[in-house]
Formats: C-alpha cells, sequence, structure tokens
C-alpha cells in the first residue's frame, strides 16, 4: 500500500490531461477485466434506462469505468496539489454559498458521481464541514484518505455505527453536513422510494435530519469539465418546503433529483454499486438471480 501511495503521490505531478487520459485508458481495460462490476454496471443501466439500446447502454457502462478509473488517478491532484491549483482547476458554479451555510444547520447532499470528492475540497476550500466515514481495512490507506480529506480545515468524521447524534451536534455547532445519501445500506434506517421507478432502499436521514434540525439541504454535483480542463462543482438552489410533513414523499423527491442528474451525465453516476441489491419482501435479486 505505501508503494501505491508514493505512485499516486508522483501522479500528482502530471498535467490534468495527461492523468485523464491515462485513467481513460485504465478504466477501458478494467470494463473488460472486471466481469462482476460490468455486470452490476449493465443491470443497472438495463434497470434504469430501459428505453436505450444494450449497444447504447454498453458505451456507457465502459465511459463509466473510464470515468471512475479516472477520478481515482485525479484523487491524487486533490489529496497533493497546491491549494491554488486546486482553486484554477475546480469550477464552482454559481458560488459557494458561504451565507447560507453560515445562517444555520445546512445539509450539503453529495449523491454518488465519480467525483463527489471534489465536491468535498470544494467546500473544504471555504469551510469546515462534518460527514460519516467508514473506517478503511487497510491502516496506511485509511491515515492517506483521512489527511487527504482534512488537509484544508478541520472536519468532524464520525463513523456510521455512531449514529446521527453526533452529526446533529456539530450542525447545531455551525457545521454543514456533507451527505451522501444515495447507496443501499439495507433496510435498517430506509425505506422502498422509486428509484427510475423501481423500489430502492433508500436512506430517510436527509429528510428526518433536516425536519429535525430545520437545516436547509443544498443539492451539490461535481462533474468533469470538457477537454480535462478540471472539474465542475455546482451548488444548487436550497430545496424549499424540504422535508414538509410526509417523509417517503421528501426521500422520493430527493432521488427524483438524483436521476434529473445522473440522465445530464449518465456516465459519470456511480452504476457500480448494487442500488437495488435490498429487495422488497418476494423479490427476486437482480444481479445474481
Amino acid at each position: 500500500m505505501r508503494l501505491l501511495l508514493a505512485l499516486m503521490w508522483l501522479l500528482h505531478w502530471l498535467p490534468l490531461p495527461v492523468l485523464g487520459r491515462l485513467g481513460n485508458l485504465v478504466g477501458a481495460i478494467l470494463f473488460v477485466l472486471a466481469r462482476s462490476r460490468r455486470h452490476i454496471t449493465l443491470v443497472n443501466l438495463s434497470l434504469c434506462m430501459p428505453q436505450v439500446s444494450a449497444a447504447e447502454r454498453r458505451r456507457i457502462a465502459r465511459e463509466h469505468f473510464q470515468a471512475y478509473a479516472r477520478s481515482v488517478l485525479e484523487r491524487s491532484v486533490l489529496w497533493w496539489a497546491s491549494e491554488s491549483r486546486l482553486r484554477r482547476l475546480i469550477h464552482v458554479e454559481p458560488g459557494f454559498p458561504l451565507e447560507t451555510i453560515q445562517s444555520g444547520p445546512t445539509i450539503l447532499l453529495c449523491p454518488h458521481f465519480v467525483c463527489l470528492d471534489v465536491a468535498g475540497v470544494a467546500v473544504m476550500l471555504e469551510s469546515s464541514l462534518c460527514s460519516i466515514y467508514t473506517t478503511q481495512r487497510n491502516k496506511v490507506f485509511d491515515r492517506a484518505l483521512r489527511h487527504g480529506r482534512t488537509r484544508f480545515r478541520p472536519i468532524t468524521l464520525v463513523s456510521r455505527a455512531e449514529g446521527v447524534k453526533p452529526i446533529i451536534r456539530a450542525m447545531r455547532d455551525g457545521l454543514p453536513f456533507f451527505m451522501l445519501p444515495d447507496m443501499d445500506f439495507g433496510r435498517r434506517e430506509s425505506s422502498f422510494v422509486p428509484f427510475f421507478g423501481i423500489p430502492a432502499a433508500t436512506l430517510t436521514a436527509p429528510a428526518r435530519i433536516a425536519a429535525a434540525t430545520g437545516a436547509r439541504v443544498i443539492p451539490v454535483v461535481a462533474t468533469f469539465l470538457p477537454d480535462y480542463r478540471g472539474w465542475r462543482v455546482r451548488f444548487y438552489p436550497p430545496w424549499e418546503n424540504y422535508p414538509g410533513p410526509d417523509v417517503l414523499a421528501a426521500t422520493a423527491r430527493m432521488n427524483a433529483f438524483i436521476e434529473e442528474r445522473a440522465l445530464e451525465t449518465p456516465s459519470e453516476y456511480f452504476w457500480a454499486h448494487k442500488r437495488f441489491k435490498t429487495r422488497p419482501e418476494g423479490e427476486k435479486d437482480f444481479y445474481y438471480p
């Protein structure tokens, strides 16, 4: 792992166009070799985009592998590049909502696009934050990951096992909650809510935490800029009347927003995750029936 991290450190000196093209090459190779993840990706795309031809879904899947591999290599820039270089490469639209964050509890809702780490860095360049963190098995990698994510400002990282109470305390102390809302963590604290029309085990925590704290919810999505020029981080306007009285309706609203963003840049959404792993009672496994 130390050798791999040393290689990552060396990669951060490369110009971004070189690093991006190298990531595309690695991703194309992984698309051929990583059969299980390729299968999961193609199943997800067939479920969510049945109107698209099989050939087109396969093209999106290949580009997704390339985008993901590229994002992993470009993480070296996020972890070790200077602040001035990052500010040149990260284009924030329409601007960082610092005034909104400072005015009260805030949830920064960041769906699983491959460049989500860029969104985290864009926030840390301007503000501390709190987030839920899963400790990595390899301690060397865990230290490197924590360093990369906390090197500009102190960050409050809470393990998933601790629950939401430490997060709510941190939010009340003025830290925005950087939240990744759209993975399948099983039935616990989840409800089956449509995602591309398919019941998906979805965390209701964004709506519940917003209701408990009075937090405004600001979605943030990071994507690649064309021609390897860097990344675009877009902060959307705070959702109005969210969550409202119905947690399930609020969660469905969140999923609908993520669907719209995924259709805008389909190769950059994280299709390699088993988003529909947990099924309602009696339903078959989509991935390995």
